[in-house]
């Protein structure tokens, strides 16, 4: 009956105080009961360790995120650990995270900041939004999280929330119709209010068919089995172990085509992984 009655409402009179207050009020008191509060980086108000986990939960499920974190953030205390470190070591840390070239980023992000912000991280999402790696959601969530700006932002769960209470019956609902509303509901203290929404999205997944599926901004992600993508961790963990190999070899191993793992591992040279050398060669970069 909630949600039927949040949209009547919705739709009848438009944003009123009254349906922002009970909207807010359910979405806190499903916080409070069932929110995930255990999270080590919600337990932190270092905007470095927060921008770590939200760079990490970026393409990543927050159970694996659990496990690698600490051990990063361990191996990496601040900025200016994470700006000087060593290629491998990076990588090696990295494991098990997916999306490897988000560790490169996160490396030259934190360069960036070393030095010309001297250590600080901005709080300033347009800033954060010149960094490497950082695109327009992940600089609002770290100005959110690390500094409780309120900032106004839409991701895969956050939209999720919206559709399914506001937009249970329509079709291709795009990102603008939900910002008047996404804006209207921020209370002040939006570190808690995001934190909440994004667990009830994330509760909404399994609860109901994926209301994202309704969004203009939906795509099906790609099998993770024989693709691309597969085939580069397979690729980087050998490389990592070995420190040098040959696209040929690494095929017959994995079994896949040569030329397909050559086209992955010259694209992951160019993307600063690897230095290949003369002839089949490639090796894993060494220093910083």
């Amino acid at each position: 009956m909630l949600v039927s009655g949040l949209r009547t409402r919705f739709r009848e009179e438009g944003i009123t105080p009254s349906l922002v207050l009970d909207f807010q009020q359910h979405v806190m008191e499903f916080y409070a009961a069932k929110g995930r509060h255990d999270m080590e980086w919600r337990h932190t108000d270092d905007p470095y360790k927060i921008l770590v986990s939200e760079i990490m939960l970026q393409q990543t499920q927050v159970p694996r995120v659990a496990v690698i974190y600490p051990k990063f953030i361990e191996k990496f205390p601040d900025i200016f650990a994470l700006a000087k470190a060593d290629h491998a070591d990076l990588l090696t840390a990295w494991q098990g995270m997916g999306y490897n070239r988000r560790a490169l980023n996160l490396q030259k992000l934190a360069r960036v900041i070393a030095d010309e912000y001297g250590g600080k991280i901005p709080n300033d999402p347009a800033v954060l939004l010149t960094l490497p790696g950082i695109g327009p959601a992940t600089s609002c969530s770290i100005a959110a999280f690390a500094f409780d700006r309120p900032v106004v932002f839409i991701e895969t769960n956050i939209r999720r929330v919206f559709i399914h209470y506001f937009f249970e019956e329509d079709q291709a609902v795009d990102d603008r119709e939900l910002l008047p509303l996404v804006s209207a509901m921020l209370p002040a203290n939006s570190r808690e209010w995001y934190w909440a929404l994004m667990d009830l999205g994330t509760a909404l997944k399994s609860a109901v068919k994926n209301p994202n599926q309704r969004s203009r901004q939906y795509t099906k992600q790609k099998s993770f089995e024989g693709s691309d993508r597969q085939i580069r961790g397979g690729v980087l963990k050998r490389m990592l172990d070995q420190k040098s190999g040959m696209p040929e070899l690494f095929a017959e191993e994995m079994d896949e085509d040569p030329e397909r793992v050559r086209r992955i591992m010259d694209a992951m040279a160019g993307e600063g992984f690897f230095v290949r050398e003369e002839g089949e060669i490639y090796r894993l970069k060494t220093g910083r």
